[in-house]
């Protein structure tokens, strides 16, 4: 699909939109639904809430841990293959690349300044109004939902410091009835632990957690904070809810660095060898403000060839379609390990990412520097300002309205929703069949990683 031209759309009310405004109900067996749900609905939660009180989780209850549903069963997803829409093309670009997975940053702000990440400066933080609202965030998943997105991962900053990730988690949990199959985090665990259960129960599938290094000396040089037994007691207390059946996959995220940590590599390996998790080594890549440098990068043929020197039996594994990582494993471990490959072997063709940042743009690509305001045309239905929860509570009335009266579409403004998916639309068909070479990527501007959101 090519650009989406103003002067070549016809009114809404001529296309055929069935496939892409409405909100995509297939029968429950159709879909993985999570293993915990919450005791109390979010819609009666709101309900009994008053009307200026913020969005927030409902009480938790302690889940019994049922067994984790089956992700592999052919059967299943046979039925859900079947019963599938037909994609938006929307969010199909010019090389047929469907993007069902969207990334969404929560906030700029975060607890560590890892030294990849973050200036040593800091960064300055953007003024409160310019980042999305909770409102704004749950009007965005539905609306990308709806289009066929199947899979939302929350990033930062980091997404734990935001107050209330544990109600925003808990209603974006609930569009597993609009088609949701996958809600993950990327989190560096500091402050994890205490919210895991919440979030589980939320809906939450997948844990992707950042940790450069086992030693916690390490640690302190490398993210200039303390906190190494608070992100590892994060990482104990998700293998046991596993035990109990939680099904949340663990990855741990490795960016490996020369001189700082290329030696831990055979110690990464070795946490799968009674652990059930998933180590990633992430090759170095340049952002505003890291300070990069080719000779600090530790290619993925290097790092295969230590953790040959150790394990010469190690062996790749078949990868799943759109996977960023080449997965390995050592016969006999519980874990796998993989390797996330930007700089030296792109994946671009199987790229089904789109992200938002912190304060509304959309990327089509991690390492583009080319954005475009959602916020801005979404706040044009609340006269340019951020839509808070009365704002948000009144343009769901409406929306509800319209839908009695049979209007199908997410937002309340039926206009509104088709500006919006015209220039999501857009903007996805001027992604590239490739980012850009490692010499290239060195001096291209780009944001801080922390502003983009991983």
């Amino acid at each position: 699909m090519g650009p989406i031209r103003p002067s070549t759309l016809r009114p809404l009310s001529q296309r055929n939109t069935s496939h892409l405004l409405t909100i995509r109900h297939h029968p429950p067996q159709s879909r993985r639904q999570p293993p915990f749900s919450r005791k109390t609905s979010s819609a009666a939660t709101a309900a009994a809430q008053p009307a200026d009180a913020p969005l927030s989780a409902p009480a938790y209850t302690p889940p019994p841990y049922p067994p984790a549903a089956s992700r592999n069963e052919p059967s299943s997803r046979l039925t859900a293959l079947k019963a599938a829409a037909p994609f938006s093309s929307f969010l199909t670009d010019a090389f047929a690349r469907r993007h069902s997975y969207l990334r969404i940053s929560l906030t700029e702000r975060c607890n560590l300044r890892c030294t990849y990440c973050m200036p040593a400066e800091g960064i300055p933080l953007s003024p409160a109004p310019t980042q999305l609202t909770t409102p704004e965030i749950l009007l965005l998943a539905e609306l990308f939902v709806s289009q066929g997105v199947d899979k939302i991962r929350l990033t930062g900053g980091e997404p734990t410091v935001r107050k209330d990730v544990l109600g925003l988690m808990a209603r974006l949990g609930d569009l597993r009835a609009g088609g949701l199959r996958e809600l993950c985090i990327t989190s560096n665990g500091l402050a994890l632990r205490s919210k895991l259960e919440g979030m589980v129960s939320a809906g939450l599938t997948g844990v992707n957690l950042s940790l450069d290094t086992l030693d916690a000396g390490m640690f302190e040089r490398t993210t200039r904070r303390r906190g190494f037994e608070k992100v590892w007691g994060s990482v104990e207390r998700i293998l046991e809810m596993n035990r109990l059946g939680a099904g949340v996959r663990l990855k741990i995220n490795v960016v490996v660095m020369r001189g700082v940590n290329e030696g831990e590599i055979v110690k990464f390996v070795e946490l799968g060898r009674e652990k059930d998790l998933e180590v990633r080594f992430i090759e170095y890549m340049p952002f505003d403000g890291n300070r990069w440098a080719r000779e600090k990068m530790v290619g993925y043929e290097e790092m295969l060839g230590i953790i040959r020197a150790r394990y010469p039996e190690v062996r790749k594994v078949v990868d799943g379609k759109n996977e960023t990582s080449k997965t390995w494993e050592v016969p006999g471990f519980k874990g796998r390990l993989g390797f996330v490959t930007s700089m030296t072997e792109n994946f671009c063709g199987g790229c089904n990412r789109l992200r938002i940042t912190s304060d509304g743009n959309l990327k089509v690509c991690l390492f583009g520097n080319a954005e475009v305001s959602l916020r801005d045309l979404l706040r044009k239905s609340n006269n340019g300002e951020p839509i808070e929860k009365q704002a948000y509570e009144a343009m769901t009335a409406v929306k509800m309205g319209r839908k009695a009266g049979g209007v199908k579409g997410v937002l309340a403004s039926e206009e509104r929703e088709r500006e919006l998916l015209e220039v999501i639309g857009a903007a996805v068909g001027r992604k590239k069949a490739r980012h850009a070479g490692m010499g290239a990527l060195e001096n291209m501007p780009n944001r801080p990683m922390i502003l983009i959101g991983g």
